[in-house]
């Protein structure tokens, strides 16, 4: 936790809080803080600045806080993803808010288990834990907004010219395609897919939409290897 996040509900005053939970374990175990250590802290959805430790026992902390600097820049980019695998969308989930992600919208495929759609971990509250997550290790206040769309073809169709529109519109995809570009200074749409890849017919709706599929080389990469690999040569 590099970046000690507050919610609205910690806060008893303007320049105080109260924290409980498992950031009192983390100040404790890993910070190992005392009485007048200072503390980096970001109030979710808005500025980051300082904290100093007021008390300390074993059942809560009160700090003093104050907030001056603007959280960084979000990428100029929104992920369409592939519902990925369960154990893995809460890894990818930490990873696009750590890289500055701002939009991901979650879709279906043809190659996405219909099991994966009944994970207790698509829950608004188990998704924003994950964010939360990736936030404090970027140190980052402010979540990306999730997006679920399950049917394919409405939202390929019907919504997604109109996110692509004023956009570089990119489907990450092997094959005989064109390399990804580097360090683009522009809006991206970029859509990954799901374990195995899209399908040919989900490659052309994409195309039909205003993306076009580039590729990283002949590796079959994770769909989080995948993510980090694009962001990381785009940006």
């Amino acid at each position: 936790m590099n970046l000690l996040l507050l919610e609205d509900a910690d806060f008893i005053a303007a320049d105080r809080v109260i924290l409980r939970d498992r950031r009192l374990v983390h100040m404790q175990d890993v910070h190992r803080a005392t009485v007048g250590d200072n503390l980096r802290v970001g109030r979710i959805g808005g500025l980051m600045g300082n904290a100093q430790l007021l008390r300390l026992d074993a059942t809560e902390a009160e700090l003093q806080v104050s907030f001056d600097l603007p959280p960084p820049d979000k990428l100029p980019l929104t992920l369409l993803l592939a519902l990925p695998r369960p154990k893995m969308l809460r890894r990818v989930l930490q990873t696009v808010a750590s890289m500055g992600v701002p939009k991901v919208v979650l879709v279906n495929s043809y190659r996405v288990e219909k099991s994966f759609w009944q994970t207790p971990f698509l829950a608004p509250e188990a998704i924003r834990e994950q964010l939360v997550l990736g936030l404090e290790q970027a140190r980052d206040t402010v979540l990306p907004e999730i997006i679920i769309e399950k049917r394919f073809k409405p939202f390929v169709e019907d919504r997604l010219p109109a996110m692509t529109d004023g956009t570089l519109g990119l489907i990450g995809h092997p094959g005989d395609y064109p390399a990804c570009p580097r360090a683009l200074d522009e809006p991206v749409t970029l859509a990954i897919g799901p374990e195995g890849g899209w399908i040919p017919y989900e490659v052309e709706l994409l195309t039909k939409a205003g993306l076009q599929p580039v590729q990283l080389g002949a590796r079959i990469l994770r769909v989080e290897t995948a993510v980090t690999a694009l962001l990381a040569r785009l940006f």
